[in-house]
């Protein structure tokens, strides 16, 4: 039996996550999957079954990378908004530096693909998130609104100005950056 290569694993993941960007979660196979990371089919499936574990494990990998990243610089004693901006300023950034990592996230939620395990996983990942900003619904500095409704929107708010400055091939700059996180500290503040 051959062992595991960490290496070869993440050509696998990168390989997925660029195929995914260019052909949707659905599109691919994994046939696909292995010519891309430049191994022969077998191989791949030494290391997965099928694709649903390797979507399962690269979607947890993914999801890990991203929580550990966004609490990077964070200190809980710092007044919230300035606490708060580290964090909204490192999702950004993670989405900026990893948007093959984001695409492919964004299109796992909405997928048969990720199992009842995997889900359980990722929904124990984001707990610091939830925390936060029930932090800020206990400080009185956000609407006494859904926690879920205030994190949508504040992601949805990161997501979309991250994928049109990709699109349109146009770097978000720190005056662009600001202004996005003012335009969503001002909807969500009470």
């Amino acid at each position: 039996m051959k062992l595991r290569d960490d290496k070869k694993t993440q050509q696998i993941f990168d390989a997925a996550l660029l195929l995914v960007k260019d052909k949707g979660l659905a599109g691919i196979t994994m046939c696909e999957i292995a010519r891309q990371a430049g191994m022969a089919t077998g191989t791949l499936y030494i290391y997965f079954r099928n694709k649903e574990e390797l979507i399962n494990s690269l979607f947890a990998a993914c999801r890990k990378a991203s929580i550990d990243s966004y609490f990077a610089g964070y200190d809980p004693q710092l007044p919230f908004k300035k606490g708060f901006a580290i964090v909204w300023k490192n999702i950004l950034q993670f989405r900026v530096h990893n948007f093959e990592d984001a695409v492919f996230m964004d299109q796992c939620y909405h997928s048969p693909f990720i199992n009842e395990c995997t889900s359980k996983l990722t929904r124990e990942m984001i707990h610091p998130l939830i925390q936060l900003v029930e932090k800020g619904k206990e400080e009185g500095l956000f609407k006494d609104v859904d926690t879920f409704m205030l994190l949508s929107f504040m992601i949805g708010c990161i997501h979309e100005g991250v994928k049109k400055a990709h699109y349109a091939q146009k770097p978000l700059n720190d005056t662009s950056i600001e202004t996005l996180f003012r335009m969503c500290w001002d909807g969500m503040r009470r």
